[in-house]
C-alpha cells in the first residue's frame, strides 16, 4: 500500500499518526496523566506488599511439626519488581526530545543511543513480566498450591503489569507533543 507523496513522511515509524491526546485532555494531560501513572506505580508495590507480608509472618499450627506452609515468598520473587522498576527508571529518565531526532540534535549517534537506552528499558521491563509469569507457572501453578498460597504470584504478576502501565502512561504524558517547543522556550528565555 502506498500514500500520496504529499502525505507520506519518510521519517514517521507508523503508517497511521497517533491521535492528539492535547485535543481530548486538554491543559491538565500532563498532570492526569502523572497522576495516572503514580497511582498505578502506587498499586503496584501495594499488591505485593499485600503479599509479602502475610507470606513472611505465616505461622504453622502449634501442634505442626513443621513449618506447614508449602511455599513462601522469597528473593527470587522479587527480582521481577526490581527489573520492572529499572525498567521504569531507564524509560522516564530518557529526554523525550532525543527520540525524535529533531534538528536540534545533530548528533545522530545520540539519537541512536537514546533509542537503544529506550528499548533495553522496555526490555527490562518484559523481562520482569516474563519472570513473574514463569515464577507463576513453576514455582505456584505446577506442584497446584491452595489459592491462598497461588495468590503470591498472581500479584507478582499484577505487580509487573501496573509497574509496566505506569512506565507508559508517564512516558506518554511526558512526551513534548508540540514540535519545536524547546526551541520556543529557548527564544523566549533569551
Amino acid at each position: 500500500m502506498s500514500l500520496p507523496r504529499s502525505n507520506y513522511d519518510p521519517r514517521r515509524v507508523c503508517l497511521n499518526p497517533f491521535p492528539n491526546l492535547d485535543f481530548h485532555l486538554g491543559k491538565c494531560r500532563r498532570t492526569i496523566g502523572v497522576y495516572i501513572a503514580g497511582g498505578l506505580f502506587a498499586l503496584a508495590h501495594w499488591l505485593f506488599l499485600d503479599v509479602e507480608v502475610p507470606s513472611s509472618h505465616y505461622h504453622p499450627p502449634p501442634d505442626a511439626p513443621y513449618d506447614s506452609a508449602p511455599v513462601h515468598v522469597t528473593f527470587v520473587d522479587w527480582v521481577q519488581g526490581i527489573l520492572s522498576v529499572l525498567g521504569f527508571l531507564v524509560v522516564n529518565l530518557i529526554d523525550k526530545d532525543r527520540i525524535k531526532g529533531e534538528e536540534a540534535y545533530a548528533d545522530a549517534r545520540a539519537v541512536w543511543r537514546t533509542r537503544l537506552f529506550l528499548f533495553i528499558g522496555f526490555a527490562l521491563m518484559a523481562g520482569g513480566l516474563a519472570g513473574s509469569v514463569t515464577i507463576l507457572v513453576l514455582k505456584y501453578v505446577v506442584p497446584s498450591y491452595p489459592e491462598r498460597f497461588t495468590y503470591y504470584s498472581y500479584a507478582n504478576v499484577s505487580q509487573n503489569i501496573a509497574i509496566m502501565l505506569s512506565a507508559v502512561t508517564l512516558f506518554l504524558a511526558t512526551v513534548n507533543l508540540v514540535p519545536g517547543s524547546r526551541k520556543q522556550y529557548a527564544v523566549l528565555i533569551q
